[in-house]
């Protein structure tokens, strides 16, 4: 795969997000800058406060952006009434690891969110991040949401092979995405969360995974390590539907628009609120 491979992968999402009905409007939406002038979108479903949750979307940490994600973040404050900060991380090859972490964890410790949330390569990143921050002392978000994860880089797990071809994720564009990411195959190991040796003191787990998802094994095995390190973890894996079912799939498929009420259904459950 060659270096047009990525403009094409991100020519194709905004296409593909310009087809895509809009989110519900809500009243306050506003574009905004982080310190170090990362592009930052905030949503908010009312004048009054609401708790915040750090949105990092998802894309193979190659492509997507504010506007691919826009509908989502939109649905997530209005069904489950918080604000959202969606980041506008750097993205590899330009930017390869641990830029995007960095990001992550700049805007973490700036806007103190109650939550942090990603899809995919943003849950991969908000599992970093949170790793970061307990490891230096900080504060962390009390709770990570994590949607079909990548969580080990290796793609070493059943399900790359089982569910890598025919299902909308292949292996062959796991594997170029994470030598995108991580160019040092060595070193791949190192920066999966899974293979962390220490899991204890992370927030509170929200991982849900796909049964036709290719990454859907090393999602599961890391919701059982955290729950092995002693964190608080509400764990599923959504039968019937594919990598990615949360942009979007709503609108076609009713057992995705049901998975997308359960999520938030949990969050609702988990984000805590000031009475």
């Amino acid at each position: 795969m060659s270096r047009d491979i990525v403009s094409e992968l991100r020519e194709g999402a905004r296409k593909r997000n310009g087809t895509r009905p809009k989110g519900p409007a809500l009243p306050y939406v506003e574009d905004l800058t982080s310190p170090s002038g990362l592009p930052l979108r905030r949503y908010r479903p009312s004048a009054e406060p609401r708790p915040l949750v750090v949105f990092l979307h998802g894309g193979g940490w190659v492509f997507c952006d504010l506007e691919t994600h826009d509908r989502t973040c939109r649905r997530l404050a209005q069904e489950c009434d918080v604000e959202v900060l969606a980041v506008d991380y750097r993205l590899a090859p330009e930017h390869p690891y641990p830029a995007a972490i960095d990001d992550a964890v700049e805007v973490l410790r700036w806007a103190r969110p109650v939550a942090v949330a990603g899809d995919s390569a943003g849950g991969y990143l908000a599992t970093m991040a949170c790793l970061r921050l307990r490891d230096e002392g900080g504060p962390s978000p009390a709770v990570q949401i994590l949607i079909c994860p990548n969580t080990d880089l290796t793609l070493s797990w059943p399900s790359i092979t089982e569910k890598g071809t025919g299902y909308g994720l292949d292996a062959e564009m796991l594997a170029w995405f994470a030598a995108q990411w991580m160019p040092d195959a060595e070193g791949r190991r190192a920066a999966s969360p899974l293979h962390h040796p220490d899991l204890s003191g992370l927030p509170t787990a929200l991982v849900v995974t796909a049964e036709h998802d290719a990454l859907r094994d090393e999602g599961d095995a890391y919701a059982h390590r955290l729950a092995e390190a002693g964190v608080h973890v509400t764990h599923r894996c959504e039968p019937g539907l594919v990598h990615g079912f949360i942009q979007g799939m709503d609108l076609t498929s009713s057992d995705a628009a049901a998975a997308h009420e359960r999520i938030f259904t949990d969050i609702r459950r988990l984000i805590p609120r000031q009475d």
